[in-house]
């Protein structure tokens, strides 16, 4: 019998908390005592397919974080109640001392944090949810980019005692005809580093 099963078998779970990495996901399930029946790493694979004999309704809670949405819709699919909450109500929960925080006292403090009653959850969201707040997140990123580009461009030129106005548009129109004016001292190299 495998560790996986052997610890399903201890007790009926009813709620277990995930700690979310990349690579691997700690669990930490308790019992309706509050006793822990299952501590220990999963691949993420290896998680599904354990969480796929919990039975249906059991709550699996876990920091809202990238890629909780998504793992929230999977196991929503396999009939479980998935909980993601914000950090801060983890924390108190978390056993502090010599361990101090790691990967097994989180996910103990996410189990716990969720069993409390003034704990405050996140919405699940739908993949055309997270679809627009990613094109949302795109673009802040691109008008960050472009801003920064703008004001290297500016500082560069200043350097050479060139001033141009804040304006993208007026930067864009003066640019060309400054990097075509053989009068300015701006080196060949950079003039083609600019265009």
């Amino acid at each position: 019998m495998s560790e996986i099963t052997r610890g399903a078998a201890c007790g009926v779970i009813v709620r277990v908390g995930v700690d979310l990495a990349k690579q691997v996901y700690q669990v930490h399930a308790v019992d309706r005592s509050e006793r822990v029946v299952l501590a220990r790493a999963m691949s993420p694979q290896k998680f599904l397919a354990w969480a796929a004999t919990l039975p249906a309704g059991c709550m699996v809670a876990m920091e809202a974080c990238g890629g909780a949405h998504h793992l929230g819709r999977e196991l929503r699919l396999l009939g479980l109640d998935p909980r993601l909450m914000a950090g801060h109500f983890v924390t108190p929960y978390r056993v502090q001392g010599r361990s101090g925080k790691n990967d097994a006292n989180d996910a103990a403090a996410i189990c716990e944090a969720a069993g409390r009653p003034r704990t405050r959850f996140v919405p699940i969201k739908s993949a055309a949810q997270q679809g627009m707040l990613s094109l949302h997140r795109l673009r802040e990123g691109y008008k960050a980019e472009r801003t920064g580009c703008i004001n290297r461009l500016r500082g560069l030129l200043g350097e050479f005692g060139l001033v141009f106005p804040q304006s993208p548009e007026k930067l864009r129109a003066k640019l060309g005809e400054t990097l075509e004016d053989a009068s300015n001292e701006l080196p060949g190299d950079l003039r083609l580093g600019l265009q």
